[in-house]
């Protein structure tokens, strides 16, 4: 399973964080735009989100669990939160999601869930593993 490329990813982008300045993670290209911080607490609450969705799958079958990106960011107010302290966040919750994905056994990965917010559409576990790794990929490469 992916869960060792994930735990890969976190540790080389940690290394990397190391590099960015509090004001670099602040700067806000525009009013409208989110900062390498507010990047970084999105991917908090994707982790959060996702958590639940690999838990919750393995025992009930097409569960609707969205959210509101936009707001969950806004909501948290990551820009006035250190970096530091999104970073802990951060890492400790994608730790969180390889120890549960490591667990998942394998008939559980196509069990499905529904995780849009208009028209129903499930997918399968397995498959949403791995929309979260290529999703988190897509937003490291804008910090």
């Amino acid at each position: 399973m992916n869960y060792q490329i994930l735990k890969n990813i976190v540790d080389a982008e940690l290394q990397r964080f190391e590099n960015i300045s509090e004001e670099e993670w602040s700067y806000k290209p525009s009013p409208e735009k989110w900062s390498k911080k507010e990047i970084l607490g999105h991917l908090c609450d994707s982790a959060l989100t996702n958590i639940r969705r690999f838990v919750v799958t393995q025992y009930k079958e097409n569960d609707n669990i969205v959210y509101d990106q936009d707001f969950w960011v806004k909501a948290q107010n990551y820009q006035n939160i250190p970096a530091s302290e999104v970073i802990i966040l951060w890492k400790s919750l994608n730790f969180q999601i390889v120890h549960t994905v490591e667990n998942i056994p394998d008939e559980a990965l196509q069990r499905t869930c529904d995780t849009t917010k208009t028209v129903p559409q499930t997918f399968t576990l397995e498959y949403i593993i791995q929309d979260y790794i290529d999703h988190l990929q897509y937003h490291l490469k804008a910090i």
